[in-house]
């Protein structure tokens, strides 16, 4: 149970911080028409991308630093509480499909676990212990990458995965605030705080501040992908077709890449088990099914590389 002191102090420190101060301007919002508060709401949302554009090379910095740990077969660990968990967890839940990722390889961690995706766990997020033992069940290594994410940069479940991580193993950290001067950067190797302003509702960090973590994550994830050959040029060569959808996507991937007919992809796509990276190195070089295979392991998963292999066996095989 918190104590009067405890919450005073609390108080204190929410007062300091940039997401949680109140807007006068904004007092009598709720008298407004419908279509003008949405276009305050809209023109809110507008101020966002320019906040993210103000850290890019921080971003930058921290994606470089993580693709070479996942070079050595490190995972992208997400750790936060509420809003910012959720988003962790749904970028994570977004790579196996995308990017044919083992689901263990980008995992997010929320405060209270995965009942705290539809309903808040009380004290979750208050514990720092919490975070360092969801941590300890995955067998953290220094290999992987752990992000704390927070819009408040406070708390305690998203700093206690940073320390715990730096700490524990040397694990790569990074810590995604969106308040200046946030202690979840201070603990970090990599900390990115994109600050938003106050929210259009006092205190509502799902709102802008949620908007520019889900921007942030999709460029961790995504431009770290890249970096490891999970793409050839935009194309999402390491597409997994579980559904009807996706098994329409590869074959135009395929399609995209090479310029070739129906028949040619329906073919390559047979002779590699329905693989897009396999496929389009068979219709670009002509080797079969296994070579394929054979060139892309050893260009670890590159497929300029291994096209370059294939077409010249004296060129180096790297991504």
């Amino acid at each position: 149970m918190t104590s009067p002191a405890e919450y005073t102090q609390l108080r204190a420190q929410l007062d300091t911080l940039t997401t949680e101060a109140f807007r006068p301007e904004l007092a009598e919002i709720d008298r407004l028409s419908t279509l003008e508060i949405a276009r305050t709401m809209n023109g809110e949302d507008t101020t966002v991308p320019a906040a993210v554009a103000a850290r890019l090379p921080e971003i930058a910095a921290a994606i470089d630093a993580t693709a070479e740990r996942m070079a050595r077969g490190g995972r992208l660990l997400y750790a936060g509480a509420g809003t910012a968990g959720r988003l962790g967890v749904l970028d994570a839940s977004e790579c196996p499909p995308t990017f044919n990722t083992d689901p263990s390889q980008v995992v997010g961690l929320i405060a209270g676990g995965p009942a705290a995706m539809a309903a808040a766990v009380e004290g979750a997020e208050d514990s720092a212990e919490l975070a360092a033992a969801d941590l300890d069940a995955l067998g953290l290594t220094a290999d992987d990458t752990v992000v704390g994410i927070s819009a408040s940069g406070r708390t305690p479940y998203a700093v206690g995965a940073v320390e715990h991580a730096r700490t524990a193993c040397g694990a790569l950290t990074v810590g995604l605030s969106c308040n200046a001067g946030s202690a979840l950067a201070a603990a970090a190797e990599h900390g990115i705080e994109v600050v938003v302003g106050p929210e259009l509702l006092t205190g509502s960090t799902r709102l802008k501040a949620g908007t520019a973590q889900k921007l942030v994550l999709n460029m961790l994830s995504t431009i770290t992908m890249i970096r490891l050959g999970k793409t050839y040029g935009n194309l999402m060569v390491d597409v997994r077709a579980s559904n009807e959808k996706l098994r329409a996507r590869s074959r135009r991937i395929v399609a995209l890449a090479t310029g070739a007919r129906d028949a040619e992809i329906e073919a390559a796509l047979a002779a590699t088990d329905g693989e897009v990276k396999n496929a389009i190195l068979v219709v670009l070089t002509g080797v079969d099914g296994p070579t394929a295979a054979r060139l892309l392991a050893g260009s670890h998963g590159h497929l300029r590389a291994a096209l370059r292999t294939a077409l010249d066996p004296a060129a180096p095989q790297d991504g």
